[in-house]
Parts: C-alpha cells; structure tokens; sequence
C-alpha cells in the first residue's frame, strides 16, 4: 500500500475518532438539554457574596459557612481578592454574612478555598472546619479551628500528599482524617482536557489520616462533590459527566463497596446531606454547552435536585429549582436548613429562598 493510502486511511481514522469523541462529548455535557424554570418562593440574592459561593454547610445550630472567590484560569472571575470564608447565622432575621478572620501562620494572600467540610468532636466540644485550597493552582487541605466567639478560624495545619493532587472536595469523619474526590487523573493542562475527551475513568477518592493515605475508589469520570450519610455508613459521590451519585458503603476507613448508582440527568456538583431526613440535595450544572462556551449573553444555568429515600430500592428524584442564568449562574451546592435554601455558584452569587 502506497504512502498517500496509509496517510488517508490514517486521516480518516483520526476525523472518525474525533466524530465520535465529540457526540459522546454532547452527549455527557447534556450540550442541548433545553431548561424550564422552576423557582421557589421568596428567593433573593445574599447581600455581600459577589464572586461566588462554591461550596457551603450548615452546623446544626444554623450556621452557615461560605467557601467564596474560587479562581480557576477557565472561568470568568468577579474579584481579584483571595479567597474568604463567611458565616451566615440562619437563625438571625438580618441575614448577614460575616468574614471569618484566619488566626496563626497562614498566607491569606493565597488562600482560594474550594470545597468545605465541617467536623465536631462532640468529646471537646471544638468545631473543625476543613477547606480545599488551590494556592497557585495547586492541591492542598487546610485544617482550622473555628473560635466562635471571636468569629474566627484559628489554623492547625496544611496537609499535601501526591494522592491528593487534584482535590475538588472533601468531608471529615475525624479531627485529622477525611475523604477527597479528585476531579481529574493528570495535573498537566493539556492531559487534563484529554481525559473528558477519551471518556477516561480515572478520577478517584482518597482516604486520609495522618497513619493512612489510599486510594479507596476509582472508576469515575469526573469525581466532583462527596459527603456521607447522618449514620456515617455511606458515601455519596457525584460522577458530574455520568449524571450519576454513586452510593458506596463504608466497611471500614479504607475499604469501600459499591452499592448502587443513581441517575439525577443533570451535572452535578457538590452533595449535602440533611441530617435529619438523610435526603440528598444537590448543586447542578443543567447544560454543559453554557457551561463550556460561558457566553455572557447566554450564561450558563443552574440547577437543585433532591434525592429522598436514596438507599431504598426506588429512591425520588426531584428537581427543586431551575434558572437558566437570569437570576443565578452555575449552580454548585444547595443545603436547606429550617425550611431555608441555600444556592451556592461556583463564581457569581448566592441565593436564598423558603422551601415552604
């Protein structure tokens, strides 16, 4: 076979391959799902949070912390300052947000938190909050202690590891231990867009305590929120290009099973959990086209599903809130507390809205 055959074979292959990659691609980032609104009563913006809420958990006492200003070189950014975390007191009429002061030897300068994780050690009493940081673009988790009467995180420690080298979020079960998803498998840019484009289901979790560090699952595409059940005996991961929360059983800190998967039809972020009724609500992406091509004139939209009954054998799956940017872009986390919602963004605004 001539040299100018082997060439057009090989073209041909390359253009049926990307064909290929590119509808699989439409397909996982829902590209033409079209969105009907659905709101809930009484929503308004929260005054002060203008770049963002990414990430955002409640203490049983209706304590809200916001992880704000997130910057990611592909996404637009509403403020050049660092990174900062808010408390929001729910049970407090006025609603308004109040900027944790960080005590002790950290670089503020830096800081851009991510995804957020609230610990208490019901021996001591002490509340630990524990926030994904991306200085520089790198991965890395910051462990504080919160000193409330002082409204203020007084730094414990940073922890790096190799394992943990594309942190998107976390949940503590200890004061020095918790579970991470890694969004993406290669740190290299390049590498990093190659694997959505080949479908590689290489993103995992990772177990850490200062005795162990694991692997504990693999298999996902695009490993985003996590959390764990009131009981303590599941995990939930939200495969954001599936359209899936996994459901994995804890039989011990580093050994996990699979127990089901469950469809949500939308790309899905961050994952709270309400301790009283074990319901899953979620932060969504609804079309992926807005996501990637972040059209100022055609923003991308947001989402809020809810899962009920998630480990029975037909868990309810509803979507609770739906714009298609006019009021809110980019869904990332939702979390109800005394018939309040919360509406995180990954780098625009926050919402509050009545349930009832």
């Amino acid at each position: 076979m001539g040299k100018l055959a082997v060439l057009s074979l090989s073209v041909a292959a390359l253009a049926v391959l990307i064909g290929e990659r590119l509808i699989t691609l439409r397909h996982v980032s829902l590209y033409y799902r079209e969105l009907t609104q659905n709101y809930l009563p009484n929503c308004h913006h929260i005054e002060g949070i203008e770049c963002g809420a990414e990430d955002i958990t409640i203490l049983e006492n209706g304590l809200a912390f916001l992880s704000t200003c997130v910057k990611h070189p592909d996404l637009p950014s509403y403020s050049d300052d660092p990174g900062k975390i808010y408390t929001l007191n729910l049970m407090d009429s006025k609603m308004k947000i109040k900027a944790l002061n960080v005590k002790g030897d950290f670089d503020k300068d830096s800081f851009n938190p991510h995804g957020i994780s609230l610990y208490t050690d019901d021996k001591v009493g002490a509340v630990y909050l524990f926030v994904v940081n991306h200085p520089q673009g790198n991965s890395q988790v910051e462990i504080f202690r919160f000193v409330e009467d002082e409204n203020a995180l007084q730094y414990i420690k940073t922890i790096k590891h190799e394992l943990l080298h594309n942190v998107n979020d976390i949940v503590a079960v200890g004061t020095e231990s918790f579970y991470a998803t890694n969004d993406h498998y290669f740190t290299n840019g390049i590498l990093k867009f190659v694997e959505p484009f080949l479908s590689l289901p290489w993103c995992d979790v990772v177990y850490y305590s200062p005795q162990t560090v694991q692997v504990v699952a693999g298999g996902f595409l695009l490993a985003n929120g996590i959390n764990i059940s009131p009981d303590k005996r599941h995990l939930y991961v939200a495969d954001l290009l599936k359209h899936k929360i996994v459901v994995l059983k804890i039989q011990n800190n580093t050994v996990l099973s699979h127990v089901k998967e469950v469809d949500v039809g939308s790309l899905c972020d961050n994952i709270e959990v309400d301790r009283e009724s074990g319901d899953l609500w979620l932060g969504c992406h609804p079309n992926g086209r807005n996501w990637l091509l972040q059209d100022p004139n055609d923003p991308p939209g947001s989402e809020v599903i809810r899962i009920e009954n998630i480990l029975s054998e037909k868990p309810k799956v509803t979507q609770m809130y739906a714009d298609d940017g006019s009021v809110i872009i980019a869904s990332s986390v939702a979390t109800p507390y005394g018939g309040k919602l919360l509406i995180g963004t990954v780098y625009q605004k926050a919402l509050i809205c009545d349930l009832k």
